[in-house]
């Protein structure tokens, strides 16, 4: 009852009271931690900014950053723009690292940043996307933007129908073209690529120590392991699942193959053209590069 409640919550609150409520979250979260966390390490860099397109665990990457663990190794709090209205000039504030921006490259190469600041972006396979978009904009993705009026489209049609419609949805949004961006970007030491598939696979914790590393971000083994245990996949279902529907579904790479035919196989080529080769993933193998 009360996870159905949470979810009634959520999709009728107005999307101006919940932006308000996160806000006032995520600074008592802060708080909390600058008063009762000591910071042992300090990053060098100002600012470190999480950029991605959506469906590629941002929520997850939320967490993880936003840890007393990452805080004591950092001495930076996390901050998400869309909670402020994009009213600082620089994006996020100094000493911040600044969540979920959902940029493609052109865009976030003309942001303000500082001298002092490290980068990565989040990718996935794009197919995977496609899954994971479809059952959140239908069943449970919080309503802001367009989200109800795709969702009514969604629901009106059957799964391969919606998918057919989504595909034409997304490229005109323009995320598969947002994601080739950032891949043909010109190569810079401030920028890391990161496979959501290394992110959340076996070699997770390698992958996330150099992505903390490069992040100036150095953490213990233990720590770094704790962290992984406490926001494992199967633990954030737990936690985020409301109704019966959880918000991070599977978090599954190739999830993709249970859901395509041919003709939505073909839809997506049309739209994406060579994405899946520039991006290093098979046309049958979601997993190898």
């Amino acid at each position: 009852m009360l996870n159905r409640t949470v979810m009634f919550a959520k999709q009728h609150t107005p999307d101006s009271v919940r932006v308000l409520g996160r806000r006032a979250l995520l600074e008592a979260h802060n708080a909390k931690l600058r008063i009762t966390v000591p910071v042992e390490d300090r990053s060098p860099f100002v600012n470190i900014y999480h950029c991605a397109v959506r469906k590629t665990a941002s929520q997850w990457v939320k967490s993880v950053f936003s840890d007393p663990i990452v805080y004591r190794r950092s001495g930076l709090v996390t901050y998400d723009p869309r909670y402020y209205g994009w009213k600082d000039p620089r994006v996020c504030p100094p000493q911040r690292i600044g969540l979920s921006l959902y940029f493609p490259y052109k865009r976030y190469s003309k942001m303000p940043k500082p001298a002092e600041h490290r980068t990565f972006f989040i990718y996935r396979d794009p197919r995977d996307l496609l899954v994971s978009s479809y059952f959140s904009t239908r069943d449970s993705h919080t309503p802001m933007g367009d989200v109800l009026a795709v969702r009514a489209a969604l629901r009106e049609r059957s799964q391969k129908d919606g998918m057919l419609y989504l595909i034409e949805n997304l490229t005109r949004k323009g995320m598969f073209n947002a994601v080739r961006s950032w891949v043909e970007a010109p190569p810079s030491e401030t920028i890391r690529l990161v496979r959501y598939e290394d992110l959340t696979g076996e070699d997770q914790a390698a992958e996330m120590d150099a992505l903390m590393r490069h992040c100036g971000i150095v953490l213990p083994p233990e720590e770094l392991t704790a962290l992984l245990e406490k926001y494992s996949f199967s633990r954030m279902n737990e936690r985020k699942k409301a109704g019966g529907i959880s918000h991070y579904r599977k978090g599954k790479s190739g999830d993709w193959r249970n859901h395509f035919d041919d003709d939505i196989d073909q839809a997506f080529r049309n739209a994406t053209g060579n994405l899946l080769d520039i991006l290093g993933y098979s046309p049958t193998d979601a997993t190898t590069r």
